[in-house]
């Protein structure tokens, strides 16, 4: 079904609100065994309320949202499609996503596959909310190529941070504060790592709501171009951390041992 014939609420979606005791039962299951990833989406789940929601419905009626809607692009798909930016420049956002794709193994397709895991296709309601839900989704790794977050750990916490300033997730946040937690407790850094998240938070609240750009046009921008005019900031503290880590002889990668972190864990 095109997103443009969806209706904006499917009868059998349910907007459960902010359910903070569920939260934490799942929190505890992954504090119990870091590797039940799943559970991560539990929390996000539950801790969702209502605020996304209204931001969803907001931007499916607004101009810029209709025009995306009308457009009707399978966006992973798209995107996955690397043959249709050879004509980019060296340095635009395409060809710098490209590299990052293939130095980390990914595949936009794979991020879908992850979230089909913990809930299949067929158990989600066709409306415009899940449309907006797979667009935040389907463009967390042109997030971290647009704001410069890694994917080591304090890159994708800071990440969640920037990701909640954006769609006001507070799973998202909870996620990020605990995981800066553990890494503090278990590393035994001196380096300002709930700073980092804090500053990618900052740094969500300036920047123009990327999940709501023109992908296909966004991808043909120099990168720096479009940091620019999106107005995104540099994560100077996530830099400083990781530089500190590395004289400290920590691992940049995951210097807290956290639980491994999933790519879909910024979507709504």
């Amino acid at each position: 079904m095109a997103p443009i014939e969806r209706p904006l609420q499917h009868p059998d979606r349910k907007h459960a609100g902010f359910q903070p005791l569920k939260a934490m039962r799942h929190f505890r299951k992954l504090i119990a065994d870091k590797e039940d990833t799943e559970q991560v989406f539990h929390i996000i789940e539950a801790l969702k309320g209502r605020k996304t929601a209204k931001q969803a419905a907001k931007f499916v009626q607004s101009q810029e949202g209709q025009a995306l809607l009308r457009d009707d692009r399978e966006l992973a798909a798209m995107l996955d499609q690397h043959s249709n930016w050879a004509e980019c420049a060296d340095d635009s956002v395409a060809k710098n996503y490209i590299r990052f794709m293939k130095r980390e193994g990914l595949t936009a397709a794979g991020l879908v596959a992850e979230s089909h895991g913990w809930l299949p296709k067929d158990q989600r309601p066709e409306d415009l909310y899940e449309w907006y839900y797979d667009r935040l989704r389907d463009t967390h790794d042109l997030f971290h190529v647009l704001t410069g977050y890694g994917r080591d750990a304090l890159g994708e916490l800071s990440l969640l941070g920037f990701s909640y300033a954006q769609n006001h997730n507070t799973g998202v946040l909870f996620i990020a504060y605990a995981g800066a937690r553990q890494m503090k407790k278990v590393s035994g850094s001196s380096a300002p790592i709930f700073a980092a998240v804090r500053e990618g938070q900052r740094l969500g609240r300036a920047a123009a709501k990327l999940a709501h750009q023109d992908v296909e046009k966004l991808m043909h921008e120099p990168l720096e171009a479009a940091r620019e005019r999106l107005g995104i900031g540099k994560p100077e503290i996530y830099r400083e951390c990781l530089k500190i880590f590395e004289a400290e002889g920590l691992s940049i990668q995951d210097p807290g041992n956290l639980p491994a972190h999933e790519d879909g864990c910024c979507a709504a």
